[in-house]
């Protein structure tokens, strides 16, 4: 048996695994963490996205032993994160939820975008969000969804500034 400790929406765990355990397996299996999605297995489809150090991340790929020292996002950390509750918010008001297979990957890969792109455009937040797969949509209501919550949390930080 090994083990890995690493942060887990906010609270240090230990992970004990045998072999090469995927982070996903671990999330599904052990912490009952059931957001993150097996859709591929090989890193293609985007449902299991989690952040690592809040960096995206496809956790059906990452294995435990690679986690030691390193701080771990899943959906499930939702109810502490205002920017995922403005996301999540935004995705439900622009009707980008269908099956919800898809989302919680979506959700957490416009976190990571919208931390590195504050002002995006239509066209960045296609691509920031091509690399997850959603079979029930085109894609629009969803990229409406980013951009609403791009232009929530810009106003949040406006309100914030002003004396």
């Amino acid at each position: 048996m090994e083990n890995a400790t690493f942060i887990l929406n906010g609270r240090e765990i230990t992970a004990e695994y045998e072999g090469r355990m995927t982070l996903l397996k671990y999330l599904r299996n052990v912490e009952c963490m059931k957001g993150s999605k097996e859709g591929c297995s090989t890193g293609h489809c985007g449902a299991c996205s989690v952040l690592i150090d809040g960096i995206l991340a496809r956790s059906c790929v990452t294995v435990l032993k690679m986690l030691a020292g390193k701080s771990v996002e899943t959906i499930e950390n939702l109810p502490n994160d205002t920017m995922l509750q403005v996301i999540q918010r935004s995705f439900l008001d622009a009707g980008a939820v269908q099956c919800g297979f898809c989302t919680p990957g979506m959700v957490l890969t416009a976190k990571a975008f919208l931390n590195r792109c504050k002002h995006p455009t239509r066209e960045q937040a296609a691509a920031a969000l091509s690399g997850n797969l959603c079979r029930c949509t085109g894609y629009t209501k969803i990229v409406d969804a980013v951009m609403a919550a791009a232009k929530a949390m810009e106003e949040t930080e406006q309100k914030e500034e002003q004396p």
